[in-house]
């Protein structure tokens, strides 16, 4: 029954945060095309592990990572407010590659087909 609840939480973190970082985090530091890629909720949805994905450089992708860290107690308090929970869950933001590294595959195999390489 928790695991359930743990995930139908965690789904809906995701995509609220996905609509609060489109529309209510505005900021100058968040550049890049930033994307949720996962949400990990504990059985018992007082903790989250949040995995995003930013196309951008380097340094843009580190200042958009500061800023979101920077704005994880107002992104709390608003998730809770929207999902009407009793308990914010305690969110952990991880920088996730794997969306880029998977980009870069793609472009070397289309590289190879097309014999460049």
């Amino acid at each position: 029954m928790s695991s359930q609840r743990a995930l139908r939480v965690s789904q809906s973190i995701k995509r609220e945060l996905s609509d609060m970082i489109l529309r209510d985090l505005k900021s100058e530091r968040i550049k890049g095309l930033v994307s949720i890629t996962e949400v990990e909720c504990t059985s018992d949805c007082r903790s989250a592990r949040v995995f995003i994905s930013i196309f951008a450089n380097e340094e843009e992708r580190k200042g958009t990572m500061e800023a979101l860290n920077e704005k994880v107690g107002f992104i709390r308090g608003e998730l809770c407010r929207r999902l009407q929970l009793r308990f914010a869950p305690e969110l952990h933001l991880h920088l996730d590659d794997s969306l880029e590294r998977g980009a870069k595959v793609s472009d070397l195999l289309g590289k190879i087909a097309r014999g460049e390489v």
